[in-house]
């Protein structure tokens, strides 16, 4: 038999809303404004700075001279014209440059001495670069080892005329050193380009390759010689030196 149980009866009481609404209109608080920033003063005083002022007008109006009067340079009375070319500005000389080469290519006809006297690595630098493509055309990359043996020929020859003359190399220094090596390199950027139409393995390239090496050597040995101190008292020693520096860019170049 069950047994019955009361149950008292739950009764759900009406609450509040939780949420706010707005009274009908006419009627009640209105809504608050939107906000508006602070307008800035007209006076000069409250805004010393008026092209900071979002106010255009207050900004146009005001007696503070503009930020950029004009374009640059034209208040100083300079212009881009007056200005010298950018190979100027970086020294690089190329009518020093052209007169050099055109110094070193004539074979039968001696370098000037004081020309080269005016050192610069533009030069050297461009006629190591042609080598290098050159080499490329024909298959080798040569490139760091060209700018590697130009560097320590460089130094072996400025060595060998610091003994020579007991360190008195009169004006050559290694700056200098390296700018001579350089630009006599020129008669084997030709060589380079000459044997990209020679057969190999043959006698005819080892002749030409001798004569241009013998071309380099005589004009080195003409600059070295009038640059250094004890040019002239040396001068077979300074010409052995040159040969073997520019032997072996021919054996790279045969090779």
């Amino acid at each position: 038999m069950a047994k019955e149980f009361s149950v008292p009866p739950v009764v759900f009481t009406p609450s509040a809303p939780t949420h706010r609404r707005h009274p009908p209109p006419g009627t009640g608080a209105s809504p608050p404004p939107a906000f508006a920033p602070p307008r800035p003063s007209t006076s000069s005083t409250a805004n010393p700075l008026p092209f900071m002022s979002f106010d255009v007008g207050t900004g146009a109006s005001s007696s503070s001279p503009p930020l950029f009067a004009g374009p640059i340079g034209v208040g100083s009375g300079a212009s881009f014209e007056d200005e010298p070319p950018l190979l100027e500005e970086l020294g690089i000389n190329t009518r020093q440059i052209w007169r050099k080469t055109l110094s070193i290519i004539h074979p039968f006809r001696s370098a000037d001495p004081t020309l080269h006297a005016d050192a610069d690595l533009s030069g050297p630098f461009l006629f190591l670069l042609s080598f290098g493509l050159f080499q490329l055309l024909a298959g080798k990359f040569h490139f760091g080892i060209v700018l590697g043996w130009v560097t320590v020929a460089s130094l072996f020859l400025y060595f060998v005329f610091s003994m020579l003359s007991g360190g008195r190399c009169g004006d050559l220094d290694l700056y200098r050193c390296v700018s001579l090596v350089g630009y006599c390199m020129l008669p084997m950027v030709i060589f380079s380009a000459v044997s990209l139409f020679l057969p190999r393995g043959g006698g005819l390239i080892f002749g030409v390759g001798m004569g241009f090496v013998l071309w380099s050597t005589r004009v080195c040995i003409r600059l070295l010689s009038e640059l250094a101190s004890s040019g002239e008292e040396h001068r077979g020693l300074i010409a052995y030196a040159c040969w073997l520096i520019y032997m072996l860019f021919s054996l790279l170049v045969v090779f």
